[in-house]
């Protein structure tokens, strides 16, 4: 078999040829994990509803979205309006992003129907391990920036900027990130139309033992 000749044009072809094969591959695995990633972020997010609204059985009905200009930009916010067993009103658990220190800040926050806080979680963050990544515990009920039972009407904000919250330690665009987040999921709730909770509803309900 002759030699291939070594020439600009040869090694064109053959590093074409690489990446073709390694792009069908990338393809081709991407296919097999698409479905397990998107199951495991549907379960993160029902586990998250439960967690924020402090109740293990409830129905969710369908996402209502919520678009408003927040510095000059159309955000789009998610609203899953829930219910208890016995069909009372809990209020809703409301997705929002803002940008952090490090990237997006992805939080779910909790609201009672009255507006205050009954519990939060963060869904994605990109920021410093130790630092800014403290925000999943540093705002919970009990924890120096406590924000649980708080009613953002009037924005949160850190001590840093004259408001009530204490900042994470040598995080505080983090922490403003993370208020600014709660405060825009708060506004967006507040314009959410009523809605049948049950229409389309999926039920959470824990089994029994």
């Amino acid at each position: 078999m002759k030699k291939l000749e070594s020439s600009l044009l040869n090694m064109l072809l053959v590093l074409t040829g690489v990446a073709v094969v390694m792009g069908g591959i990338l393809a081709y695995v991407n296919h097999l994990t698409e479905g397990p990633i998107a199951e495991q972020k549907k379960l993160a997010l029902d586990n998250g509803i439960k967690t924020v609204m402090v109740c293990n059985e409830l129905s969710v009905a369908e996402p209502i979205e919520v678009k408003q200009n927040v510095d000059g930009k159309e955000l789009t916010y998610l609203i899953y309006q829930a219910k208890d067993k016995d069909g009372n009103d809990l209020g809703a658990a409301v997705e929002s992003t803002t940008m952090g220190f490090g990237g997006d800040l992805r939080v779910l926050v909790g609201f009672d129907p009255e507006g205050k806080i009954l519990g939060y979680t963060l869904l994605e963050h990109a920021e410093t391990p130790g630092l800014g990544a403290k925000a999943d515990k540093w705002f919970q009920k009990g924890e120096k920036g406590d924000i649980i039972g708080k009613d953002p009407k009037e924005p949160l904000t850190v001590s840093k900027d004259g408001g009530q919250v204490d900042a994470i330690t040598a995080s505080t665009i983090t922490s403003r990130a993370f208020l600014k987040a709660v405060n825009n999921a708060y506004n967006a709730y507040k314009v959410t139309p009523a809605a049948d909770a049950e229409t389309g509803a999926t039920k959470q309900e824990k089994e029994e033992d």
